[in-house]
């Protein structure tokens, strides 16, 4: 797998985009005045115990308070290491660890999204070029992601190397720190620990609700978290910001440095390969398959749906094999759509039914490959009884609808809007209950074009009828503006 990052900077707006074999994959958006909290330390104040949901909501200087969990307490983390058949350790309530107005130290997990305040952990974290830090904990770990053969052998080098010093704390090696010498992994630690000394000296010096620690920004987590073997190239349009990338780099990540170049094209950097297009028909509903087939692809609060249609692909050979074509292509393009709109938490995909056993198990085994090339954790079911795949993303962003769009003011996210007749209706409906209630002189009806056309025109008869009713004169004025819901009944 070939692999390009594409960097587009500007002083309000960082853009990365990840092109794998010459295909956008990811896209990754920061605006300096709405920078993600994820990783994000700071000295919380605790401000409701809910024992019956057994949480806490944390005060720390956002706009709605922060969820915490009893499972992300400190109490936990034994709890969470130890093996539940031989050593189980029950949870301790919350509301016997924490109370009203107490200080604690937290750690974002997940941003706020939609009307959800963010996730907080207690169990404190802090990501390094090689390893991440447990300063509450002592557990030694390796990434799944490394082959289980090798996962001991790291693990006692890995121990060996954090217990020189009589500082506490556990590691946890990171995929990339598979090959690294004892001295990189020493100079992590090392850095890892001042990091974490400098939070501490903070949180004891520190008023509540103060940020204690900010992780990196996106530019400098391109070159810790997403440059793997397969990187070509990082190319970024800022000489200043290549040049900072550049000092970062050769500090903690030497090995990407030679990865870096500074684009000096007369073109826009994602003009490239089109990224700009790929951004906007990622925030469209309907994608296009090569083969004539498309996905319909909706996103609500609770779930997002996969719905996967063959449009116009009538197949060469037998009906079984255009539905088993047009699926195994859905395979592929819907993995790529959960890593490029960033979709999260329940996803349900509805293949085109398949009647072969054999055909099921490809489009899946095909689905899960093109899965395993996504950074985020998912998780994936068998085809149900009904013919759904249900799985799972981990959410710990907004999705890219969120991040660049809100909802329409006209539907407010329904994605309909009442016709203009249904509108009218209700206008008349209106009226009649108004003069049951006032006396005024005349009713003035103020709408979009549409409605007050409809009025004048179909439903004149209508509406002269009301007024001989009610024995008052209804006029009707176009207001420019107005949505097309939208009305006012102006008493004169």
């Amino acid at each position: 797998m070939q692999q390009d990052i594409l960097i587009n900077w500007a002083p309000h707006e960082s853009r990365v985009a990840v092109i794998e074999n010459g295909a956008l994959q990811e896209v990754h958006i920061e605006r300096s005045l709405e920078r993600g909290l994820v990783g994000n330390v700071y000295l919380g104040k605790v401000v409701r115990v809910l024992p019956g949901m057994q949480s806490a909501f944390i005060d720390i200087g956002l706009e709605r308070s922060a969820f915490l969990h009893v499972a992300d307490l400190m109490s936990s983390v034994n709890a969470k290491h130890a093996d539940p058949e031989t050593s189980p350790q029950p949870l301790v309530p919350i509301e016997k660890q924490v109370f009203e107005g107490q200080s604690i130290l937290v750690q974002v997990m997940k941003d706020p999204m939609g009307n959800k305040g963010a996730r907080l952990s207690a169990q404190i974290s802090i990501a390094g070029r090689l390893l991440v830090f447990l300063p509450q904990d002592d557990h030694i770990g390796v990434s799944q992601k490394i082959p289980a053969e090798q996962r001991q052998v790291l693990r006692e080098r890995l121990a060996t190397l954090a217990h020189q010093s009589e500082a506490k704390g556990g590691f946890i090696l990171r995929t990339n720190g598979e090959e690294a010498s004892d001295q990189e992994l020493s100079e992590d630690i090392a850095y890892l620990r001042k990091t974490w000394e400098r939070i501490r000296t903070a949180s004891l010096n520190q008023a509540a609700k103060s940020l204690l620690h900010q992780d990196l920004n996106l530019l400098q987590r391109v070159l810790r978290d997403f440059v793997s073997e397969g990187t070509q190239t990082i190319r970024i349009d800022s000489r200043e910001q290549f040049e900072m990338m550049m000092a970062f780099g050769k500090e903690f990540m030497p090995s990407s440095v030679d990865k870096l170049v500074h684009y000096k094209g007369e073109r826009p950097i994602f003009d490239l390969f089109s990224i700009d297009e790929d951004i906007a028909l990622a925030l469209g509903r309907r994608v296009e398959l090569k083969s004539g087939g498309y996905l319909i692809i909706d996103q609500t609060e609770a779930m997002t749906t996969v719905d996967v249609n063959t449009g116009g692909f009538v197949g060469v050979k037998s009906f079984d094999e255009t539905i088993f074509k047009t699926n195994l292509e859905a395979a592929g393009a819907i993995a790529r759509q959960l890593r490029l709109r960033n979709l999260g938490g329940m996803i349900v995909i509805d293949f085109i039914d398949m009647q072969r056993q054999d055909h099921q198990s490809a489009v899946l085994n095909e689905f899960t490959k093109q899965l395993s090339k996504d950074r985020v954790k998912t998780s994936v079911s068998s085809f149900s009884p009904l013919g759904l795949v249900e799985m799972t993303r981990k959410r710990t962003r907004e999705s890219l609808a969120h991040l660049l769009c809100q909802p329409c003011a006209s539907c407010q996210g329904r994605g309909i809007v009442n016709t203009a007749r249904s509108v009218a209706y209700n206008i008349l409906r209106e009226i009649l209950r108004e003069a049951r209630q006032f006396n005024p002189k005349e009713f003035r009806v103020l709408a979009s074009s549409a409605v007050i056309e409809l009025l004048q025109e179909e439903e004149s008869h209508h509406l002269a009828g009301l007024s001989d009713f009610i024995r008052k004169p209804i006029s009707l004025m176009t207001e420019v503006g107005m949505g097309p819901e939208d009305y006012n009944i102006v008493l004169l």
